[in-house]
């Protein structure tokens, strides 16, 4: 019998880099929507939500005004959502019309593109935006549909085989980033 341990190899990202991150992100987001009257962000839920609220805060302090904030949930619309496990399921919160906006839509980690897929699935039943840009903390790589992120806080080179957590103050007591490697070992 085989039990899987994983351990920590690498830490890409503390607190004050993350905070530097997001403001850099915010900055790009701003040139890219010079008239924000239009602009709204859409957090993926858990993570992504409570990064989009960064974005919001750092969009907010900015510019002076903050642009409208929902969370979406896409337990349900994911491909593998009864495949192994019943859906994790919170709370969809868009209160608001998204119809001709422009949406960024916030993810902590871009990897398969399974999970952005599953969100736009998700959000054409809210409208139909003018545009979406996708906005990830971390691009690790190895797609398996064709989707690319506009705004990408770090790119972070790991292997399939690895996770790429990010801790949230909110969510986990800490900011952070960090590779952590699989491993199995034999039981005796």
């Amino acid at each position: 019998m085989f039990e899987k341990t994983a351990s920590l190899r690498e830490t890409v990202m503390d607190e004050k880099a993350m905070n530097r991150t997001i403001q850099r992100m915010t900055h790009e987001i701003l040139e890219a929507n010079p008239d924000t009257s239009k602009l709204q962000v859409i957090g993926v839920l858990r993570r992504g939500g409570d990064l989009a609220k960064r974005l919001v805060k750092c969009l907010s302090e900015t510019e002076g005004t903050a642009p409208k904030l929902g969370f979406l949930d896409i337990g349900f619309y994911r491909d593998d959502a009864f495949q192994n496990v019943t859906p994790v399921v919170h709370q969809t919160d868009i209160p608001f019309s998204i119809n001709g906006s422009s949406i960024v839509l916030v993810d902590d980690v871009l990897f398969s593109g399974r999970t952005v897929r599953a969100a736009l699935d998700a959000l054409t039943d809210f409208g139909r935006p003018a545009n979406v840009q996708l906005a990830v903390l971390v691009d690790r790589g190895h797609r398996e549909l064709p989707i690319q992120a506009d705004y990408v806080g770090k790119e972070v080179q790991s292997g399939k085989d690895e996770d790429v957590r990010v801790n949230l103050s909110e969510t986990d007591g800490m900011d952070s980033v960090e590779i952590w490697t699989k491993k199995e070992r034999r039981e005796k």
